[in-house]
């Protein structure tokens, strides 16, 4: 009986970032995060984890209703039916800026091309990271406008 409790109540998602908490929520009745290892449908009841997040985005449905998020990388952490995500960065796709987005893309497209030119691996691990948040946030809006 306290396991169907538990289970009709769902799951709290806390995501964090170095710049404070972004989301917040309870009841949730699944959170889809991708990990480095691959994609994990998190729901009440669900083991404990720890896992390495991927530049990728989150979904978090309540009540029929999905909500995406672009999460940068971090870890996740599960138990006791919380799940929290402290991350690099992360937006939620209402808040994203998608020009921004855009012109973020262009600086790392640009940086990771010169970077190819001189030969530099640091500079293009960099540039790469840079240019896969970027593409995430432009993903997760355009989810958003039906895009």
């Amino acid at each position: 009986m306290a396991d169907e409790e538990t289970s009709s109540r769902g799951i709290t998602v806390k995501i964090v970032t170095p710049e404070g908490q972004v989301y917040d929520q309870d009841q949730v009745e699944i959170a889809v995060i991708n990990t480095q290892g691959g994609q994990l449908g998190i729901m009440a009841g669900h083991e404990p984890i720890l896992a390495a997040m991927a530049i990728d985005e989150m979904l978090v449905k309540k009540d029929q209703q999905e909500k995406s998020l672009a999460v940068n990388g971090g870890v996740a952490e599960f138990s006791n039916n919380l799940l929290t995500v402290i991350a690099d960065s992360a937006e939620t796709a209402d808040n994203i800026d998608v020009n921004r987005a855009e012109s973020a893309k262009e600086r790392a497209q640009a940086r990771l091309d010169h970077a190819q030119e001189i030969k530099n691996q640091h500079e293009m691990d960099m540039a790469r990271v840079a240019l896969m948040r970027a593409v995430n946030r432009i993903h997760v809006a355009s989810i958003r406008s039906g895009r």
